[in-house]
């Protein structure tokens, strides 16, 4: 089947208005010359299609096969020799419309002497985004890509794959529209590998647009809505993913285990109708990558603690479209940071210096003088010094002329 065939009857929503329109390629040629100006390479030739909201557009082909040069010609890095391209219905380089896009390269370009949160805040302050939203957007795409624990190791220092997912944190930074990714699983390991696949996915529910170019087949399959085929820089096939793949000569049928007296009966029944060679009854299995990452779930109840990337957590917050990020019954942090159940009364505010002062004086001068302290009463005097006291009294009271009381 012509790619103009299958262009004509593959588009899932063929039936979308112009404003869906993300991406609009038409008659996209590029070709490439020497020093003298000669061709030297025909890397796109006479390509046309559309990208539209909210899906995840794929682009495969072997190598040279012109995808990474139909990516750059997106981005507005290289110019059309022939034909146009359209992106949110500007040119690409419009400089308005470039604020809008995320681009993971195929190779990560970073500071190597930059930490991990010093490389998303300074991506974030190309973009002008506010000193707060730095930080928390910083915060939540580490956390994502799981490199909170490393933040503070310079980014020279990772591993390809560790770089991979610093290099997806910045092209997220700017909370963007449309999502370029170049071969973004490359070096990952496999639970890396699917957490960007999940977040691709979340990204599509909340309608952003993302076009991934991968040689990884797999990873394509399960998250691509439509892919384009490249082969000599020519589109060889387009449509939707489930179309192009569909056998429409066989038919799967799967159930639970069934008894081997039922088993035959069914047999027997497909078999007046279909040649007995024709008919293959086997056991299904899953695939390695959903066994690998169920072995690896069990084990990490016993893991230690790695200097290394971390499994991420859920997509950050505010590219799920949320203000803040919804605290889980598992977080410590912010179990801990979480505000009282109750309310606690405030105090009364305390008075002024000046008002201080001045009631204390008040205080001082209204306040009753205390009372004299009671007399300690005489120690017992001597019987002889007694005798002496009584006789000195009578005396003087005989010179007085008063009787002795």
């Amino acid at each position: 089947m012509s790619p103009a065939a299958l262009t004509a009857v593959s588009p899932t929503r063929s039936a979308a208005s112009n404003n869906d329109v993300v991406v609009s390629v038409r008659g996209l040629t590029k070709v490439f010359k020497d020093f003298w100006g000669r061709p030297k390479a025909l890397a796109v030739d006479n390509v046309d299609f559309d990208v539209r909201r909210g899906e995840v557009f794929g682009l495969l082909g072997p190598n040279g096969s012109g995808k990474s040069t139909t990516v750059k010609l997106i981005l507005g890095l290289l110019h059309p020799t022939k034909g146009f391209i359209e992106v949110f219905g500007h040119s690409p380089r419009h400089v308005a419309t470039k604020e809008r896009i995320g681009y993971l390269p195929e190779e990560s370009y970073l500071y190597r002497y930059l930490n991990s949160r010093e490389t998303l805040e300074f991506f974030g302050n190309l973009f002008e985004l506010p000193k707060d939203d730095r930080r928390k957007r910083a915060e939540q795409l580490l956390e994502m890509v799981g490199l909170s624990q490393v933040h503070l190791r310079s980014v020279g220092e990772f591993s390809k794959g560790m770089q991979r997912r610093i290099g997806l944190a910045q092209a997220l930074i700017n909370d963007p529209d449309l999502v370029i990714l170049d071969e973004p699983t490359s070096g990952l390991d496999p639970i890396g590998c699917r957490e960007v696949k999940d977040l691709i996915l979340a990204l599509a529910r909340r309608g952003k647009t993302v076009i991934l170019s991968s040689h990884l087949l797999a990873d394509v399959e399960d998250v691509c809505d439509r892919v384009v085929i490249y082969y000599g820089g020519r589109i060889q096939a387009m449509g939707p993913l489930r179309e192009l793949l569909a056998n429409p000569d066989a038919i799967q049928i799967t159930t639970p285990a069934l008894p081997r007296e039922t088993m035959e009966r069914v047999l027997q029944i497909i078999r007046q109708d279909v040649a007995a060679d024709k008919v293959r009854v086997d056991t299904p299995t899953q695939n390695l990558e959903t066994y690998f990452l169920d072995v690896v779930q069990k084990a990490r109840q016993a893991a230690a603690e790695t200097s290394g990337a971390t499994s991420g957590a859920r997509v950050a917050a505010y590219l799920r479209g949320e203000a803040e990020p919804a605290p889980t019954p598992d977080r410590i942090l912010e179990r801990l940071t979480a505000p009282p159940p109750k309310p606690v009364e405030a105090a009364p505010p305390a008075p002024a210096p000046a008002e201080t002062a001045a009631q204390a004086k008040l205080e001082a001068l209204t306040r009753p003088e205390p009372p004299a302290p009671a007399p300690a009463p005489a120690p017992a005097a001597e019987p002889a010094r007694q005798a002496e006291l009584e006789k000195a009294n009578e005396k003087l009271a005989a010179l007085l002329g008063k009787p002795r009381s």
